[in-house]
């Protein structure tokens, strides 16, 4: 991804990881995969903090967890979890659930 595509959606993006080794692989997936589940949202996209954590260190089981908090434009906060043995496939977890959780939140605000 070039640095212009980088700056087009989030004003912010964090990658922080808790017992897990993040790799280059793993930050690119996180990225895309979080960027491309709100790109439809575009500027109503503050920041996104994502935290990536290995549960249970090495006694292994479903222990790999992916939190992303969504800040919203002008206010508000999305937080979703998605855990999985595999540190992917929590992300992706995480992924499907904040888009729907963000379109809920937006839905919501437009009906006020």
């Amino acid at each position: 991804m070039s640095s212009g595509q980088r700056k087009e959606a989030f004003m912010k993006f964090g990658i922080r990881g808790r017992h897990v080794e993040l790799t280059e692989a793993v930050l690119t997936h996180v990225e895309s995969r979080v960027r491309f589940a709100l790109s439809r949202f575009g500027p109503r996209i503050r920041q996104i903090a994502v935290k990536l954590t290995d549960l249970n260190g090495p006694r292994g089981g479903f222990d790999k967890q992916c939190r992303v908090t969504a800040t919203l434009s002008p206010s508000g906060k999305v937080m979703v979890e998605g855990t999985d043995a595999y540190l992917h496939n929590a992300i992706d977890i995480a992924s499907d659930r904040l888009d729907r959780s963000v379109t809920r939140e937006l839905e919501r605000r437009r009906e006020r």
